[in-house]
């Protein structure tokens, strides 16, 4: 980052009346030496286990592999993929109107404010939430 900074031309110096500058005078930032730059660490993360794409991967390929109508399959496949095309021209098209973005906005707004004050301020209401949530996962998937 000071490497970054030291090769940023300096600010403009504003004057007034002549006299003497605004910002004050431009800072030199060090940049390190090699032998600075030996001293220190760097932090290398690696992931084990699988990976989230490899489990959708799998999924898929489970799912496809258990099906016994592939061509429904398919033609699901390009039914979501021309759905979310059609959502994303609807967005488009109503963000382009003149007050319908702004109202929209106002009621995102009005309904983050509710959901913070009944859901997320106390206590139990956060514990309520939790065992909605839980309860609608276990009623996705089959539990």
């Amino acid at each position: 980052m000071a490497s970054i900074l030291a090769r940023m031309p300096s600010p403009p110096l504003m004057m007034i009346n002549g006299r003497k500058p605004i910002f004050g005078t431009p800072q030199k930032f060090p940049i390190p030496t090699a032998k600075e730059r030996v001293n220190r660490f760097g932090v290398i993360a690696k992931a084990t286990g699988e990976s989230s794409e490899s489990s959708i991967v799998k999924s898929i390929q489970d799912v496809w592999d258990k099906s016994e109508d592939r061509l429904a399959l398919i033609g699901l496949g390009f039914a979501s993929v021309v759905g979310f095309w059609a959502a994303i021209n609807i967005v488009t098209a109503i963000d382009k109107l003149p007050i319908v973005p702004n109202l929209l906005e106002l009621i995102g707004l009005l309904f983050a404010s509710w959901f913070t004050y009944r859901y997320l301020l106390f206590k139990p209401d956060r514990q309520e939430l939790s065992q909605k949530v839980s309860k609608s996962i276990s009623d996705i998937l089959g539990q």
